[in-house]
């Protein structure tokens, strides 16, 4: 047959090999970037092109993390390339291969539960943050006085009277205070 590389025909015994449903003089069938000779050796054939190990790992992308060859799966994201097991939250470390994720203003991405418990406002009564509940996506926040609350932190001062719901329901502030209508008409 006629070698693959250079088109000239290949004759006497064991000057040709074939790979990849190819014929190849011995001496033709070499490493497409550094030009090592393959026969006998492991290569990796790439679109109909041979590599030697060494230079085809030197073609795959690597991890943005661990910035080690990416011999398998690729997963892409934020513009970037990664393992799928060096794709974790910044704060747990947990993966997020196939889980919901958001980065940070300086690019760190988080899982959205880490992410609520770092960036969502704090309730001014019991300091906790303010996210949804396990497996909700959103929650109610109320603002009044430029503070934040929870539904059920949202109490009068005075009483302890829920404000947002029942006869109590709105808030009735006096010197920077959060009070119901009844509070607030005492206090005057």
């Amino acid at each position: 047959g006629r070698c693959a590389r250079c088109g000239e025909n290949v004759v006497g015994e064991g000057t040709g090999c074939t790979a990849m449903d190819q014929v190849f003089h011995v001496e033709c069938f070499t490493c497409m970037m550094c030009n090592n000779k393959l026969r006998g050796q492991p290569f990796y054939a790439v679109e109909k092109k041979a590599y030697c190990e060494p230079c085809y790992i030197n073609t795959l992308e690597q991890c943005s993390v661990c910035a080690k060859p990416i011999m398998e799966r690729i997963l892409r994201a934020t513009g970037k390339a990664y393992h799928p097991h060096c794709f974790t939250c910044v704060m747990c470390h947990r993966s997020l291969d196939g889980i919901p994720f958001t980065v940070d203003a300086s690019g760190n991405i988080h899982c959205i539960e880490d992410f609520h418990k770092k960036f969502a406002p704090r309730c001014s009564v019991c300091k906790e943050p303010i996210m949804p509940a396990p497996g909700q996506e959103e929650t109610v926040r109320i603002v009044a006085l430029d503070r934040d609350f929870h539904v059920q932190c949202y109490r009068c001062e005075d009483c302890g009277g829920l404000l947002s719901e029942g006869d109590n329901q709105g808030c009735y502030p006096l010197d920077g205070h959060i009070l119901c209508k009844t509070c607030n008409s005492a206090r005057i």
